[in-house]
């Protein structure tokens, strides 16, 4: 029984970790940063102030395509570096994971990323970054995610 608890503890925090609803958005993002970033031996750039003024329902969502986007690209490389940006982009909010691990060919491996930002009218879009990594990109209309 305590391992099933432990579980599903463990389970309810990568859905929704307590520090994103009690600290809120970039303190959160920062906590994931830094476990991943020490776990891997990576450095993570983080620009996510543009998220304090996002609906909490975005928030999550934001969080949960970060913290796919990571895992992926350390699945993938490991790269030796990954920039994280979420800010405003002309008629919207941008979500921006760019990491120099081995580019993803695969279209599958994004489908995850994809359909959460899908839920809130999000675009997505791969690009293969200049210095071969990845850059996975989610374009979100600014109703859809501005309290």
């Amino acid at each position: 029984q305590r391992d099933t608890i432990r579980s599903l503890r463990d389970l309810s925090f990568e859905l929704e970790p307590v520090v994103l609803r009690d600290q809120g958005f970039a303190p959160a993002v920062r906590a994931l940063a830094e476990q991943l970033g020490l776990a891997a031996q990576i450095e993570i750039d983080l620009d996510v102030a543009g998220a304090d003024a996002l609906a909490e329902r975005a928030q999550v969502t934001i969080y949960q395509i970060i913290r796919e986007a990571l895992h992926q690209a350390i699945r993938r490389g490991p790269p030796e570096r990954i920039a994280v940006r979420v800010g405003e982009a002309g008629d919207g909010v941008e979500v921006v994971i760019a990491d120099d691990a081995p580019g993803e060919r695969r279209r599958r491996t994004f489908e995850a990323i994809e359909e959460r930002g899908r839920a809130l009218g999000g675009r997505l879009e791969v690009d293969q970054g200049e210095d071969g990594g990845t850059a996975v990109r989610v374009v979100f209309p600014t109703y859809a995610v501005r309290r």
